[in-house]
């Protein structure tokens, strides 16, 4: 491709509407058109990195015994109705009528029609194990679209659905899968950590991410200093040292004016903040619930969703919580009643906690669980902390932050059970179906891999899903000689199947190509100069470092054989 061609220019200046630097990239080197609020257009650059990193999905799909189909978009609302995800998705869930006032939705994932053709297809535990996989456009309606790809309410996904006997065929399904997504991304050029997570609307008991690290992610993981335990905060745990057992103390009343958050509490009376107790308040599927823990602790309001078996969870505002007769800063649950309760385990350590009193600027000393309060829910709600210890090893916690490129669910019989997909077993008894589900998110991985691969001049491409391999650039391309050997040149990449880029343009400067090369990041750039061409050379560098390589002309494609950068990440 000549770059005179390309529908597509370079930015000289960042687009002020980037937040990341994916996104800012993106937009800069023209991979990107922004058609409105989350939702782009994918260019002829960014296309054929897309489709490189299919081919490679495809490959190692396939390898894992997966069969590809491609299921409608578009889906009667009636099977999400059955599967209850009409509620638990909510307003992310698009939604239409067609002409005959049949309500539609645009699907965000595809349970239900796959478990639908199954159905139809399985009749016996002969017919399984079977995995079924798609490269297709999804829809959900993001409140807060942001970075360009990695959040948007239109994208392309691989999702891929397994469909076994029992759990133990489940589990080599997973397995197997997890060892396809391990190559992919390997295949890829991008370093991957595999953590527990929640499985969120998906459903099923076991789940794992695979994270992409970059400063600028979205997730924050949770990862040990001495063993492999690594999970998403919002699935974490952590071990927090307990309070010393002491004597238990009488209730005692004291006096706290303005005091209405934990760290006032803790300084006023001069006591670290484990010793007291925190309330927090929230409506969950419109019913106030009153959440005590520890007051070093904080909630995780993913694991308290979890707890309460609910579809929306959201903090409770001031006049719902003071229409419950409740006093924000000052309230705990002792003599609380009528409202449902859920307490974190931390309350169950240690004595005589600090809380609040029940009526303004007054709190209470020598509070004890269970002795003086009840909770209808004890379980675990912390969010996991770095300098917690491992639940594993008993070792330091630390954090990072990345970007979710890949997600791998158990589903278990929930779909398979609401659906009807049913088979026979050995003993002519009907069974549900097991299942498993699978994501990748395609225009997401480009995103999260240049946010992981970039530098202040621009993009860094791993090789193996850069649009092309070799940027080639023309200096002074109006002398004749220069031009016939750079036309020359690129002729002869693209016969030995060298994907080649060639900056053709008469009317720009050698800094402006220079820059241009630097920022798509393609793995090598070559450069034929009236100088080095009186040299008989041509000039490569590797986009990864600054070292400048002056190659014999007739020697160009022997030396890219021998760099990393072409073939490999």
């Amino acid at each position: 491709m000549r770059v005179t061609r390309l529908v597509t220019k370079t930015l000289r200046s960042d687009p002020p509407e980037a937040e990341t630097a994916s996104h800012r990239l993106m937009l800069k080197a023209g991979m990107v058109y922004q058609v409105a609020a989350g939702i782009y257009a994918s260019l002829p650059l960014a296309w054929r990195s897309q489709r490189k990193i299919e081919n490679i999905i495809r490959e190692e799909m396939d390898a894992a015994g997966g069969q590809e189909l491609m299921m409608p978009a578009l889906q009667p609302a009636e099977l999400w109705e059955q599967t209850g995800r009409d509620v638990t998705l909510g307003e992310t869930l698009f939604s239409l009528k067609d002409r005959h006032g049949r309500q539609m939705v645009l699907a965000p994932t595809h349970e239900e029609v796959v478990t639908g053709i199954v159905r139809a297809n399985v009749q016996s535990y002969r017919d399984l194990p079977v995995i079924l996989y798609q490269i297709q456009t999804k829809f959900r309606d993001e409140p807060r679209p942001r970075a360009g790809l990695i959040r948007v309410r239109e994208f392309t996904m691989k999702d891929a659905y397994s469909f076994d006997a029992d759990e133990q065929s489940l589990d080599r399904s997973y397995r197997s899968i997890e060892q396809a997504y391990r190559n992919i991304f390997q295949r890829c050029g991008l370093p991957v950590l595999v953590v527990d997570a929640d499985s969120g609307a998906i459903g099923g008991k076991d789940s794992q991410e695979f994270i992409l690290r970059t400063p600028s992610g979205e997730d924050t993981i949770i990862t040990c200093t001495g063993c492999d335990y690594a999970a998403n905060a919002e699935k974490a745990e952590g071990v927090f040292p307990e309070a010393l057992a002491e004597p238990e103390d009488s209730l005692e009343e004291v006096s706290t004016p303005g005091v209405k958050t934990i760290a006032e509490l803790a300084q006023f009376l001069a006591i670290p903040t484990e010793k007291t107790f925190k309330a927090v308040f929230y409506m969950a599927d419109a019913e106030l619930v009153f959440v005590t823990i520890r007051g070093d602790l904080e909630v995780n309001e993913v694991k308290l969703k979890n707890a309460l078996h609910v579809d929306e969870l959201r903090m409770a505002g001031d006049q719902e919580v003071e229409a419950a007769g409740l006093v924000a800063g000052s309230a705990s649950a002792i003599g609380i009643s009528g409202i449902k309760r859920v307490g974190d385990l931390s309350i169950v350590g240690g004595n005589n906690f600090v809380v609040g009193a029940n009526k303004p600027d007054t709190h209470l000393r020598g509070a004890n669980y269970p002795r003086d309060f009840q909770v209808d829910i004890l379980t675990d709600i912390a969010l996991a902390q770095p300098g917690q210890l491992c639940p594993r090893c008993g070792h330091i916690l630390e954090s990072t932050r990345g970007i979710e490129v890949g997600h791998i669910f158990k589903l278990g019989t929930f779909y398979s059970e609401a659906l009807g997909a049913v088979f026979l077993d050995q003993e002519g008894q009907q069974q549900p179906i097991t299942m498993g589900c699978y994501g990748i998110g395609v225009g997401r991985l480009l995103a999260a891999a240049i946010e992981q691969n970039h530098d202040d001049k621009g993009i860094v491409f791993p090789a193996p899903i850069a649009p092309y391999q070799v940027y080639l650039m023309g200096l002074n391309l109006a002398d004749e000689e220069v031009a016939a050997a750079a036309e020359g040149l690129y002729q002869k990449l693209w016969d030995q199947g060298i994907e080649t880029l060639y900056d053709d343009r008469v009317d720009q400067t050698a800094g402006v190509k220079l820059n241009d090369a630097d920022l798509l990041g393609l793995p090598v750039r070559l450069v034929v100069s009236p100088r080095n061409l009186r040299n008989g050379v041509v000039e490569l560098k590797e986009r990864r470092n600054d070292e400048v390589q002056l190659v014999p002309m007739e020697q160009v494609i022997e030396a890219l054989g021998q760099l990393s950068s072409p073939d490999q990440g």
